[in-house]
């Protein structure tokens, strides 16, 4: 009788680790999709703002982020597949997947959180010389069109103020038609809106566009951390629960 109420027992707790697996992998799944949804709503909504920035570790971070989201919604459904079959080669494939993806994004992590260190200092030193040199010159479309989305979407002129405008190879040329800042300044975009640099008729916002940027770039990386620190819980959890499974299986003498 104590033989068998011990492999009652076995057997009970084989199924209660099957069950809490299958649970993990079903917020694993949806933490996967939310990671994956972050990363590709950066680079679609926004990634014209990062053209504006010195350095790509943004860029990569999101990347990471998009890979390892992918990773684990195709991870989630391996999980399940294994927890089915009970075999042991798929418990420890499953089990390494979850390694590796908890790797990449601890990578991602550490990036997110060095850049999010560095991204004041970054935006003071580039963001100004940026507008000034590159807005509305040859080859340099990608720029103009962030810089003037970038003052539109933030109500914002100038990296610091409207006067950083003077020293801009645009309002120096003759392309730039008598105008003081670009059209993008203008609360009102019309056509040589740009020529009256006047509070009624342009943005003069405290700090400019710098703490604008800063503040959106920054409460970014907050929520990329975020999101990729809340599916790293799970995945420990989810090879805790695989490990002990693995334990049950091989246990069993059939």
């Amino acid at each position: 009788m104590t033989g068998a109420y011990k492999d009652n027992q076995e057997d009970w707790m084989t199924v209660c680790f099957k069950y809490l697996l299958f649970v993990f992998n079903f917020l694993f799944w949806v933490g996967g999709a939310a990671v994956l949804g972050v990363g590709i709503w950066t680079l679609l909504e926004k990634s014209d703002y990062l053209s504006l920035l010195a350095s790509s570790t943004f860029a990569v971070s999101t990347y990471i982020l998009i890979l390892a989201g992918g990773l684990v919604v195709v991870t989630g459904f391996l999980g399940c597949c294994a927890v089915i079959r009970e075999q042991k080669s798929c418990l420890s494939t499953y089990f390494f997947c979850l390694l590796f993806i908890f790797l990449i994004e601890l990578v991602a992590g550490v990036l997110a959180y060095v850049y999010y260190q560095k991204l004041s200092e970054e935006l003071k030193q580039h963001l100004n010389q940026t507008m000034t040199e590159n807005y509305s010159q040859t080859g340099k479309e990608a720029i103009s069109l962030a810089v003037d989305r970038l003052q539109q979407d933030f109500k914002c002129c100038g990296s610091n103020n409207s006067h950083d405008w003077t020293m801009s190879v645009y309002i120096s040329s003759k392309q730039a038609e008598g105008r003081v800042v670009p059209d993008s300044c203008c609360k009102t975009i019309t056509p040589h809106c740009g020529r009256r640099d006047h509070p009624s008729n342009v943005y003069k916002v405290e700090g400019g566009c710098i703490t604008k940027l800063e503040k959106f770039l920054a409460d970014h990386l907050l929520v990329i951390g975020a999101v990729g620190i809340g599916v790293a819980c799970m995945q420990i959890c989810g090879m805790v629960f695989t490990c002990c499974l693995y334990k049950r299986i091989k246990m069993d003498p059939y």
